[in-house]
């Protein structure tokens, strides 16, 4: 059957896709935004699958821009990095420390964008013949950002300007003992600024309030490669290149790509060019630490974003989590085969150890926001002796289970907790806790529309949950919010085939902005059901016009959807989920990716 005749219909919007609007995790089905005409006479216009023309409209992309997006090019997309507040200053004092011989301190941040960042850095000041001097701080021990001590230290070891990327928009005090010491710092950041920029030399964040660059988009790695590019260009005007050859700076993309994909910003415009392209330095295995953490992730397939996302990424990020913070960083930057292999298998081991806290630590919150009064704009949990480097995690998990805005707060003895806080779609979680730190309610804190950390001491914990709570069940309320599942249409089991698989990639890559297709399968019987692993459940699905689809459903045996489909057997139930190659059964194998199910009307 061709692709295009597997989709049934454009759903109503007036209700639930297929009339769902409670489905087995509580969700409300919808067809996500896109005109039908429109993707109709783009597939015509451009000569595309219809189903491929219909996903492009519901992302909002039309006739004039799907070529683009279709073919993400750098060379097409790539902006002057001059169009950046401040760059052009950083750039030149940094061309200068390169050609003066002065000693860059690159401080970074312990999580996946903050480490691809610094090895960005120190990987292109190493091939331009610059001096380096990275530091990663510790998590527990000194928390997020540029701290005084770290920065008197790296003062003091010779260091003459420090850049610190991911970190140092709001560090307005460890930033003015760096000014006090005689340590020029660069700030290069993407989180949310507030008016009143720190003292620094230049403040490089296309997110602080008066840059026009339109670039907000970007993760921190995307602006220290356009840092980098700056600097290139600074030395090449120079004559820094006149002994020596220039770097292949397309050969970073891989280290932009990953982090951008790990800081879940929006896969649209440069970004996606950036993943596109970095994808395929990915591949191309030049980054022997890259390389070392594909082999212990045993990924035999070519990376995707999934790959970075849930493969790649929590090993990077597991060094600053529970294990040493900057082995993340060092691992990226390394140029030896074994000792990269060490490195990998040591931050393998720790993403072990991290999963098995995480459980612990989720399980402790689970039962703590079950047995606290309901708050309709954030869930709160907090606990003693919980580990900073997992709350992060668990919060996206607690927010992924009560759509809603969570926070996750670790108190340590003296009374003073670290909280990491995660956020649902078009609720601004970075400017609610920037307001909260601005009345009072914090010692520090800060973030991004989906995300935020902070540091607050506990008997201010139920204040600033009132205050939170108040804030965004208000926005909330504003916008609507309902949980809901968006799908691109209603397919048939009988199209769910290699081909139409095939088709949708070319809309890859996915990520926030650019969801992967979800498809909506009305009325299959479940044929087969049962368990599979540790909590996965297994089943073959028959479609209502024929055909049979095999389909996985992942942490799902004890839950209610995973309940649900055990007992529809022979039952007609709605299915959505998205459809994948199946590397495992071979060439040309599909399987459904089952998220969501509901109980079809007899």
């Amino acid at each position: 059957m061709a692709p295009d005749s597997g989709i049934l219909r454009q759903a109503d919007r007036r209700s639930g896709l297929l009339g769902v609007e409670r489905s087995l995790t509580g969700k409300r089905w919808e067809q996500r935004g896109g005109d039908a005409r429109q993707a109709l006479a783009m597939a015509q216009r451009l000569d595309l699958p219809e189903v491929v023309a219909r996903v492009l409209a519901n992302r909002g992309v039309g006739p004039e821009e799907a070529p683009l997006f279709l073919e993400p090019s750098l060379r097409d997309q790539l902006a002057d990095p001059s169009r950046l507040a401040d760059m052009d200053v950083a750039a030149e004092r940094l061309a200068q420390a390169v050609r003066g011989g002065e000693i860059i301190a690159i401080f970074g941040d312990y999580d996946v964008d903050g480490a691809t960042s610094a090895a960005l850095l120190q990987r292109f000041f190493t091939a331009v013949g610059g001096r380096t001097r990275t530091y990663i701080p510790d998590r527990v021990a000194e928390g997020y950002g540029p701290n005084a001590p770290a920065l008197r230290r790296l003062k003091a070891e010779g260091a003459g300007v420090c850049v610190t990327v991911d970190c140092g928009t709001t560090a307005h005090a460890a930033l003015a003992v760096a000014a006090e010491v005689g340590l020029q710092v660069i700030v290069c950041d993407h989180h949310v600024a507030e008016p009143q920029l720190p003292p620094a030399l230049a403040v490089v964040n296309p997110n602080r309030l008066d840059d026009i660059s339109g670039l907000g988009q970007l993760a921190a790695v995307g602006v220290s490669f356009l840092l980098a590019v700056a600097v290139n260009r600074a030395l090449r005007a120079a004559g820094h290149y006149g002994a020596r050859p220039e770097p292949n700076l397309m050969a970073l993309l891989d280290l932009v790509a990953l982090g951008t994909i790990c800081d879940v910003v929006p896969l649209t415009g440069l970004n996606r060019a950036f993943v596109a392209q970095g994808l395929k330095v990915m591949r191309g295995r030049a980054n022997p630490g890259l390389a070392a953490l594909a082999d212990v992730a045993r990924l035999d397939a070519a990376p995707g974003t999934y790959h970075a996302g849930f493969l790649l990424g929590p090993r990077v990020n597991a060094g600053g989590r529970v294990g040493q913070a900057d082995l993340g960083a060092r691992l990226l930057t390394c140029c030896d085969p074994r000792e990269a292999a060490a490195m990998a298998a040591e931050l393998d081991g720790f993403n072990r150890e991290r999963q098995e806290i995480e459980r612990q630590v989720l399980e402790q919150a689970i039962d703590q926001v079950e047995r606290a009064p309901r708050r309709d704009g954030v869930v709160l949990a907090a606990g003693r002796g919980w580990h900073p480097g997992v709350i992060g995690i668990v919060a996206g998990r607690l927010k992924e289970r009560y759509d809603r805005p969570a926070l996750v707060v670790a108190l340590d003895e003296q009374g003073l907790g670290k909280g990491s806080a995660r956020s649902v779609p078009e609720v601004d979680l970075g400017a609610a806790v920037i307001a909260a730190r601005q009345t009072g309610l914090l010692i520090d804190g800060g973030g991004h529309p989906m995300a935020a950390g902070l540091t607050v001491a506990e008997e201010v914990l139920p204040a600033l949950a009132d205050f939170l709570d108040a804030r965004l069940s208000r926005r909330m309320a504003q916008i609507g919010w309902q949980p809901a599942l968006g799908c691109d249409g209603v397919l048939s089991v009988g199209a769910a085939g290699a081909e139409l698989v095939a088709e949708l990639q070319r809309c890859a890559p996915f990520g926030q902005g650019n969801p992967e297709p979800r498809f909506a399968f009305a009325a299959a019987r479940v044929v087969d059901a049962r368990p599979v692993g540790e909590s996965h459940l297994r089943l073959r699905v028959a479609g209502a016009e024929g055909g049979s689809l095999k389909a996985i459903c992942f942490r799902a045996f004890e839950s209610d959807l995973g309940q649900g489909l055990a007992q529809a057997r022979g039952r007609p139930v709605h299915l959505a989920g998205k459809l994948r190659p199946d590397d495992w059964a071979g060439p040309g194998a599909v399987q459904l990716i089952l998220e969501d199910a509901a109980l079809a009307e007899v």
